[in-house]
């Protein structure tokens, strides 16, 4: 079963290099989009279950890639139903007046093998700032992560603004399956 699996992703790695191929369909299912926080110095973690992304990525036309992320910031599972409904209020996203968190990209380079640097805008409560992400590409899936300062986009006030009870650095990562079709000519 293994070889089998093995073979199919060897298979989509050989037509990436023998055609041109774009991969634009993003697997909900199979995808992720998690981040990790330190409260009162204890790592934590949560996720997010519900996101969409729009994307096209061809390896051998990196100027013309792009992606689009929506995240539905009331989706947040930190894993205690008072902390969701905490963080979804005012102090942290204002999830009923900012319902989505928005990535859009404005370039993607190569940084060396299946390594690559994308780089654009994220806005979360109605604040956008520049954010860059490396990630690394398969054949399958993309993997990546990048730090944001929550204070920088108001997530967090009042009280919650104390670094020393919740940390201003959060790990976002994500995890995108895809799906390839014919690129475009």
């Amino acid at each position: 079963m293994k070889l089998a699996k093995f073979s199919v992703i060897g298979l989509l790695l050989s037509v990436s290099t023998a055609q041109a191929v774009e991969y634009n369909q993003v697997v909900p299912a199979q995808s992720a989009l998690s981040f990790g926080y330190r409260q009162m110095g204890v790592a934590m973690e949560g996720k997010f279950t519900k996101f969409s992304a729009q994307l096209a990525f061809d390896p051998a036309k990196l100027t013309s890639a792009r992606a689009s992320i929506d995240v539905n910031l009331a989706s947040i599972d930190t894993g205690s139903t008072d902390a969701d409904e905490e963080v979804a209020g005012k102090k942290w996203f204002n999830a009923k007046t900012y319902p989505l968190a928005s990535f859009v990209s404005s370039g993607v380079k190569s940084i060396g093998g299946n390594r690559y640097q994308a780089t654009g805008k994220l806005t979360i409560k109605g604040k956008t700032l520049d954010v860059t992400a490396p990630l690394t590409f398969d054949g399958r899936a993309f993997d990546g992560s990048f730090t944001l300062k929550r204070l920088a986009y108001g997530i967090g006030t009042d009280e919650w603004a104390d670094l020393g009870t919740v940390a201003d650095e959060i790990q976002i990562k994500f995890h995108l399956v895809v799906l390839a079709s014919p690129a475009k000519k």
